[in-house]
């Protein structure tokens, strides 16, 4: 087993609940703690680097109206979509250190930084307040879909066209999607199009449209297509098939051997912000993950299925993991030095 591989391992037994930053970390919280000289002033604000109709948007919304039932404060999101998530990170990081406006993030921000596209370390530059997601993948394709049908038809397929398929996915340059389909294609021997779109409903509608021939997505994303009958998941990027997807073949099932980059969706605030400031925001934010309402909507979106808790120290630790296991893997592949 090679080091990245075995960094693999490590995070992908954090993510299952077998380490110490698993659920253990959720731990309680005081009921109420005491706003440090009546902050916030004004309704929060909450940047977020992707469209509204996407996973980050969903959970976003999820969050602030947790926070509401926990607190009574108000926050009001601000979609800044473009870039691979960096535009928003840009955005979030010009606004004031005063503890008023609050950053949501996805692992892209891990990848982008390991790979240079993004001077932010998200566990130093930033101060995580609580990682509420970490979920696996899906390749989907359209139910009425009749070129293929399975993943072995999708295989064969694709394998025909010689690099004219495509697949939607939101990636920029080494993500997390880019990383898990660029070892499914070498392994399958195929060439695919990864085309991007950082806002989901035009990356639903791609496929629902047939603009393009799949998707790489999580399943909580897209459950109203599921639901309807719209898309069907046809690979799931785990070793074992999880217990709502019972009937799509895993990894294991395909002959992959390679652990699968995990999304993980998390909240963060400015590292210069006032810290009795931070103290309450973390304080919030993790409250808000135990609301009714909260985990109302993670069972719904199939977050469910791994322990997606982590508290700040907890998010450092994975963070920190994962951005290892990017490092290493862009060294393999000649994308760093």
């Amino acid at each position: 087993m090679n080091k990245a591989l075995k960094f693999g391992c490590v995070v992908l037994c954090l993510i299952a609940g077998a380490g110490t930053t698993g659920m253990a970390l959720a731990g309680a919280l005081p009921d109420e703690v005491e706003r440090p000289d009546g902050f916030p002033e004004r309704p929060l604000t909450m940047i977020v680097p992707y469209g509204p109709g996407g996973g980050s948007g969903q959970v976003a919304r999820a969050m602030i109206q947790g926070v509401k039932d926990a607190t009574g404060i108000e926050i009001k999101p601000e979609f800044k979509p473009g870039g691979a998530g960096m535009t928003g990170l840009g955005a979030f990081m010009e606004t004031r250190a005063d503890g008023h406006a609050v950053l949501e993030h996805i692992d892209d921000a891990v990848s982008a930084f390991a790979i240079g596209k993004s001077e932010i370390n998200p566990a130093e530059d930033l101060i995580p307040l609580v990682i509420s997601q970490i979920t696996f993948s899906q390749i989907y394709i359209r139910n009425s879909e009749s070129r293929f049908t399975d993943w072995a038809s999708f295989v064969d397929f694709v394998r025909a066209q010689g690099g004219r398929v495509t697949i939607a996915n939101v990636a920029g340059k080494g993500s997390m999607e880019r990383l898990n389909m660029n070892r499914i294609a070498k392994h399958f021997g195929f060439r695919i199009q990864q085309i991007s779109f950082d806002k989901g409903k035009t990356r639903y509608a791609a496929l629902r449209d047939g603009q393009v021939d799949a998707l790489f997505e999580q399943p909580g994303d897209v459950r109203p297509f599921l639901e309807k009958g719209v898309f069907k998941p046809i690979l799931t990027l785990l070793k074992e098939r999880p217990r709502a997807f019972t009937k799509v073949p895993s990894m294991a099932d395909v002959g992959l051997d390679f652990t699968p980059l995990m999304r993980f969706r998390g909240f963060f605030a400015h590292k210069e912000a006032p810290p009795e400031r931070v103290a309450w925001l973390r304080w919030a934010f993790q409250k808000a993950y135990r609301q009714p309402s909260y985990k109302a909507f993670n069972k719904k979106k199939y977050m469910d299925l791994v322990p997606s808790f982590r508290n700040t120290e907890g998010a450092k630790t994975l963070i920190n993991e994962t951005l290892e296991i990017y490092r290493r893997t862009y060294k393999e592949m000649g994308l760093i030095e």
